[in-house]
């Protein structure tokens, strides 16, 4: 389970990010699945989470507009990421302009871990808590 609050090395330039040692440790391999996520972050799961969440997805019907609507905006963001020796990984552009990360923070969200902007995730979670200014 994806656990915790960390402020990893990041490298705007590179688009590197060097994953925290708790949230690597969840990972059954040195893959990741990196995809657009809602409130402007970037989901990643455990390639096997991310297949049984996908299964599910497929089975409701495509004849559903909500259905295709979450499918295109999951699979269409989504990427099969490798991390290097160091539990190191190139974030996708595409997905870093999407959340637009400046200074990386990631969080755990239990079935996944959550990559925001520093920024972003502190007033999103005051949001949360109800203490919005």
């Amino acid at each position: 389970m994806f656990l915790g609050s960390y402020r990893p090395s990041f490298d705007l330039k590179t688009r590197r990010i060097a994953l925290p040692k708790k949230i690597r440790s969840e990972l059954a391999g040195n893959e990741t699945i990196l995809s657009f996520g809602f409130e402007k972050c970037i989901f990643g799961y455990e390639v096997q989470t991310w297949e049984s969440n996908s299964a599910n997805e497929l089975q409701k019907p495509v004849t559903d507009r909500d259905a295709r609507n979450n499918r295109r905006f999951l699979f269409s963001g989504a990427e099969r990421i490798e991390l290097d020796a160091q539990g190191r990984l190139v974030v996708p552009g595409p997905l870093l302009d999407f959340a637009e990360i400046k200074e990386a923070y990631v969080i755990g969200a239990g079935d996944h871990f959550e990559i925001w902007d520093r920024i972003g995730w502190e007033k999103h979670k005051k949001s949360l808590t109800g203490d919005a200014k």
